[in-house]
């Protein structure tokens, strides 16, 4: 029979370092991919509360009605940047949460830049 060596205390160590990296390094992988994969949604639900929250839209209202004020003193060229402004704003917010009289400020800029796109 033949006398088997024994196995090397400094490879053995060397095995246990590099099967614990390749642990960490699995876990830090499997938490990225997760992250990746979660992530996203909870910045969606996180950006939708805030825009349904009381004060985003209380900031809404209160920084159209500054601009409104702004639109009705302004020359042709600030109405103009105002108006471009006010319609970017707007693109996505809902106007059912505005007070009418802004609501209706808001479609008649809407109706305006129309007209001056189709002239």
């Amino acid at each position: 029979m033949k006398s088997e060596k024994p196995v090397p205390v400094g490879l053995l160590v060397l095995l246990a370092f590099a099967a614990v990296v390749g642990l960490v390094w699995y876990a830090a992988a499997s938490d990225l991919a997760l992250q990746n994969f979660f992530l996203p949604r909870q910045e969606a639900i996180r950006r939708k509360t805030f825009e349904e929250s009381k004060a985003y839209n209380q900031g809404m209202v209160q920084e159209l009605q500054n601009m409104q004020w702004d639109y009705t003193q302004a020359d042709e060229k600030g109405k103009e940047a105002l108006r471009s402004l006010i319609l970017h704003r707007t693109a996505d917010y809902d106007l059912d949460k505005l007070p009418e009289n802004l609501r209706t400020f808001v479609e008649d800029l809407r109706e305006e830049s129309q007209h001056s796109e189709t002239n």
